[in-house]
C-alpha cells in the first residue's frame, strides 16, 4: 500500500512537470497592448486676465496667449466677442470676452480667457449722454419695485451719431435676477436730435430676450442737473418698466 502512494505522488508530480511547458492557450492579459503618450495642450495668456482701458483710448493691441503641447508651440484660435453691442473686434465702449483656444494631436481641447473692458466717457448730459449709469429706481408693472441701485448700464455713441443702451430694460434680469448678460435687452438704440430740449427719435430697434416678444422703447428723457435719464419700456408680452438711471 507504501509503495501505491508513492507510485501515484510521482506521477502527479510528472503530470505537473508536463503541464507547466504547455503553451497558454489563452493570450496573457495586455500582451499585445501598447501605450500611447499624449501631451494636453496648455495656453499661456500674456498679460494679465482683465483690463480696463481709458474711456479715451484710440485703438487696443491684444498681447495674446501662447499654445503649447508637450513643450512643443501648436496652433492658437483666437476670437473677440463684444458683450453688449456684438463687435467681434475691439474697437470702442463694450465688455469684450477674448477667447483662445487651442488642440493637440488628439483633439483634445485647452482654452482660456481675457475680459477688455472699454468703457464710454462721461457725457455732459446737454451735449452728450454717453456714460456709465446705475439704475437708482425701477418699477415693473405688473410686479415689482426696485429701490437698490442696479448696474452699470452702458450709454455709447455710435458711429453715425446714434446712442446706445447696454440693457434697455435696466438691468432687471442680467443684475436683478442675477442672469447674467445674455439676458440683458440689448440692440436699443435713438437719435439725438436735441438733448437739452429732450429731443429724441426713438427708434425702437428691438432689444432681443430669450423669451422672445417686442420691447418698444416710449419714452426717455433726460435731467442734465441731477443726471440722470428716465425711460419707460413696454414688452409684448405684457410687462411695462419705468426706470431711473443715475450717471456715475
Amino acid at each position: 500500500m507504501k509503495s501505491n502512494k508513492i507510485i501515484f505522488s510521482i506521477l502527479s508530480i510528472i503530470g505537473l512537470m508536463l503541464t507547466a511547458c504547455v503553451e497558454p492557450s489563452v493570450e496573457a492579459l495586455g500582451e499585445n497592448d501598447s501605450s500611447v503618450v499624449t501631451y494636453l495642450p496648455l495656453i499661456e495668456i500674456t498679460g494679465g486676465t482683465k483690463v480696463e482701458l481709458d474711456c479715451d483710448a484710440t485703438s487696443y493691441t491684444d498681447p495674446g496667449a501662447v499654445a503649447s503641447a508637450g513643450g512643443t508651440e501648436i496652433e492658437l484660435i483666437t476670437k473677440v466677442k463684444g458683450t453688449y453691442f456684438g463687435g467681434t473686434e475691439i474697437a470702442g465702449t463694450d465688455v469684450y470676452s477674448v477667447s483662445y483656444s487651442a488642440f493637440n494631436d488628439d483633439g483634445i481641447p485647452a482654452a482660456a480667457f481675457r475680459n477688455v473692458t472699454w468703457p464710454p466717457c462721461t457725457g455732459d448730459l446737454v451735449s452728450d449722454i454717453s456714460g456709465i449709469y446705475n439704475v437708482t429706481s425701477m418699477t415693473r408693472v405688473p410686479g415689482f419695485t426696485i429701490e437698490a441701485p442696479v448696474g452699470p448700464i452702458l450709454v455709447t455713441k455710435l458711429d453715425n451719431g446714434d446712442y446706445a443702451i447696454s440693457d434697455a430694460i435696466g438691468g432687471w434680469y442680467e443684475y436683478e435676477y442675477g442672469y447674467g448678460s445674455d439676458y440683458a435687452a440689448k440692440g436699443s438704440t435713438l437719435t439725438a436730435n436735441d438733448i437739452s430740449a429732450n429731443d429724441f427719435t426713438l427708434n425702437n430697434t428691438v432689444p432681443t430676450l430669450p423669451w422672445g416678444g417686442v420691447l418698444t422703447m416710449d419714452e426717455f428723457s433726460v435731467d442734465a442737473t441731477a443726471k440722470t435719464i428716465s425711460v419707460k419700456i413696454t414688452w409684448s408680452l405684457g410687462y411695462v418698466w419705468e426706470y431711473t438711471m443715475t450717471q456715475l
